[in-house]
């Protein structure tokens, strides 16, 4: 995956990890596709006229437009499989109702005034970051992550900048990681076999979202070379650049241990 921040003694979200499958680990501990894929543009197309893209298509910021609400999707949607998208949005230019999930291609992506667009309908599932509050159909469904390890009455989890969307088309399935940590399924039950595209909704002049499509993976399981080195991986933790040469295995093996994430 794609290098991630040191995380801080403080994070809240390890506390709240739940175990992922042997398809997600591998695929999150996989090597990112080249930035330039196309499956990280933002469209040009559904996008709010309020929305500015970069040349690369990577980046929208959003224009100083008051009361509006305005959305885009991405470039590409996606049918089958599952596939890992990375955002980067920072907390100071979030403002309310900073929304980011998926939505299908006939979701709105501009309304008046100040409001939670991605989840307003029933074409789109979101997840506001202020209020840590998930959306679909115009209702909130509760707070995410809503383990049984957080009590509902908590104040809102500060989100950090960087957040995995998680969707698994096969499985019908939405969820997020945040500081390396898999927080759940947060929608279950989406539509099988139509289009869905990671999609974000802001109100505040000047934000900027950064995407970027980093790995996926097909309905079959990993191969067993990808579960070995994830397990290896595992049992050597933080360990395993000064201990890989103690291990009884050949030179390109050893290589393939410390090269993938």
């Amino acid at each position: 995956m794609a290098e991630s921040s040191p995380l801080s003694s403080s994070s809240a979200f390890p506390s709240l990890a739940v175990a992922t499958s042997s398809r997600l680990a591998v695929t999150l501990n996989s090597f990112p596709v080249a930035p330039a894929d196309s499956r990280s543009h933002w469209s040009t197309v559904h996008c709010s006229s309020h929305f500015l893209l970069s040349a690369c298509k990577q980046e929208v910021t959003r224009s100083p437009v008051e009361l509006s609400s305005d959305g885009v999707r991405a470039e590409m949607g996606v049918k089958t499989g599952l596939h890992v998208w990375e955002l980067l949005w920072s907390p100071n230019h979030r403002g309310s109702h900073a929304v980011m999930g998926i939505s299908r291609q006939s979701c709105p992506l501009q309304a008046s005034g100040y409001n939670v667009l991605i989840g307003r309908d029933s074409q789109s599932w979101g997840w506001e970051l202020k209020t840590n509050q998930l959306w679909h159909a115009g209702q909130s469904l509760g707070p995410y992550p809503g383990t049984k390890k957080r009590c509902h009455s908590e104040t809102p989890l500060p989100i950090p900048e960087r957040i995995l969307l998680v969707l698994d088309a096969d499985a019908g399935t939405l969820g997020f990681v945040v500081d390396g940590s898999f927080l759940d399924v947060a929608f279950k039950d989406l539509p099988r076999g139509v289009e869905l595209f990671p999609a974000v909704s802001s109100v505040r002049g000047g934000s900027s979202i950064r995407l970027r499509y980093l790995n996926g993976a097909t309905r079959d399981p990993p191969v067993l070379m990808a579960l070995c080195g994830h397990s290896i991986r595992q049992i050597l933790g933080q360990q395993r650049e000064t201990q890989m040469d103690k291990l009884p295995l050949p030179p390109c093996l050893q290589h393939y241990l410390l090269s993938t994430h």
